[in-house]
């Protein structure tokens, strides 16, 4: 399919806020940052950002968090960057979840990029997803692969043998690049996962079996030791027989670095991102803004696991339908939810708690009217668009 740099980034954008991301430069103006005494400083070098095989663009979202002091702010932040990637000028859309320590945010950083591929035209694709890990899991899994791995150095390309002298990870990465056989017979990292790193995890697949996503499980897809903890994933892009591009045209990646952040940030926040590199590209001289509609008709409120995810498909599918909404699927507070609806000035808020979730329907809000009604989860989006409709005429 024929995209240029331009439309990529603004598709980019438009559904980047869509999903509730703010560009970076939206916070230099919160009053919370520019007023932020506290300053931090990433004690990361320009060689560390780079360990996050994926041109330091993940890692380097701790940047952008220091730099404009997104610590002032309270609770949860989520933005985006679009950029250039070093050396080659390929555009680039960097996604970044700070405060959230549950799995939620890998869903939203999934789904996200799964709703800008479809944006760009490429239904079928397939998620592969994989987990390091906390600490005491990555400790456990690297001293019983240091241990299969020894026993088998003759086996071992020469370059392989010489990385294990840095670390085994390092060696295990190498193998995987040359799809050696001992990268599909050594330990699988799942075996060795804490318990909340294995309920972390099942919550991430319980999200993509509820959006009826395409995905495996890939124990190959690791990120270097000393960035990633935790979920990782990939998009890969297949064509209508099922068969993987054989030159893809967009490199998708992405995952929770809170093991990067912990070593180079003082007191710091959980994080996730993600990246969508259009290959081949170079960034036009004048970025197009995105273009979003009125954002002050709906709000989406929600109360649980269940409802969250609920909520972010329904999310995706107002966004298909063209109606813009606002929600912060990070919080877990009824309350503050609906004090964001009242100072955004929301029209209509949409409510989803477990009692919601399990009957399959939502409640509809009118916050000028005051008044509430239960409607079934399938009718929303048909009856927001008529209000839409009206609203816009």
């Amino acid at each position: 399919m024929d995209i240029s740099a331009s439309e990529f980034i603004k598709r980019a954008g438009t559904t980047a806020e869509h999903f509730g991301f703010a560009p970076l430069e939206h916070y230099a103006k919160d009053p919370l940052c520019k007023n932020c005494e506290t300053k931090l400083r990433s004690q990361a070098s320009a060689a560390e950002r780079k360990q996050d095989a994926l041109h330091g663009l993940l890692t380097g979202g701790t940047l952008g968090y220091t730099e404009h002091k997104l610590h002032g702010l309270e609770g949860p932040v989520l933005f985006y960057t679009l950029e250039q990637v070093p050396r080659s000028g390929d555009v680039a859309l960097s996604l970044q979840i700070f405060g959230v320590p549950k799995s939620i945010a890998e869903a939203i950083l999934i789904q996200t990029t799964r709703s800008l591929v479809k944006e760009l035209g490429y239904q079928n694709h397939l998620v592969r997803i994989n987990s390091m890990g906390d600490r005491d899991s990555i400790t456990r899994y690297a001293r019983e692969l240091g241990n299969y791995l020894k026993k088998r150095l003759d086996d071992m390309p020469a370059s392989a043998r010489e990385l294990m002298k840095d670390h085994v990870f390092d060696a295990l990465q190498n193998l995987i690049e040359k799809e050696h056989d001992l990268a599909y017979r050594s330990p699988n990292p799942m075996e060795y996962l804490s318990d909340p790193s294995r309920k972390h995890f099942r919550d991430i697949v319980e999200f993509l079996d509820m959006s009826e996503a395409p995905y495996e499980i890939d124990p190959t897809l690791i990120g270097h030791h000393a960035c990633y903890s935790d979920a990782l994933f990939a998009i890969d892009l297949r064509d209508d027989d099922d068969v993987p591009l054989a030159e893809e045209p967009f490199y998708i990646r992405g995952g929770r670095y809170n093991s990067f952040t912990e070593k180079h940030l003082p007191n710091a926040a959980p994080a996730a991102g993600a990246i969508v590199v259009m290959r081949n590209t170079q960034a036009p001289k004048r970025s197009p803004k995105p273009v979003l509609p009125s954002k002050d008709g709906v709000y989406i409120v929600q109360l649980g696991f269940g409802p969250k995810i609920k909520s972010l498909l329904l999310v995706d599918e107002l966004r298909q339908a063209g109606v813009a909404v606002q929600q912060n699927l990070a919080v877990d507070s009824l309350s503050a939810q609906l004090r964001d609806a009242e100072r955004t000035g929301a029209r209509y808020a949409v409510i989803m708690g477990q009692k919601e979730f399990v009957d399959g329907t939502v409640i509809l809000r009118d916050m000028q009217g005051r008044t509430q009604e239960a409607i079934p989860l399938d009718q929303i989006t048909s009856r927001l668009k008529r209000f839409n409709a009206v609203e816009v005429a």
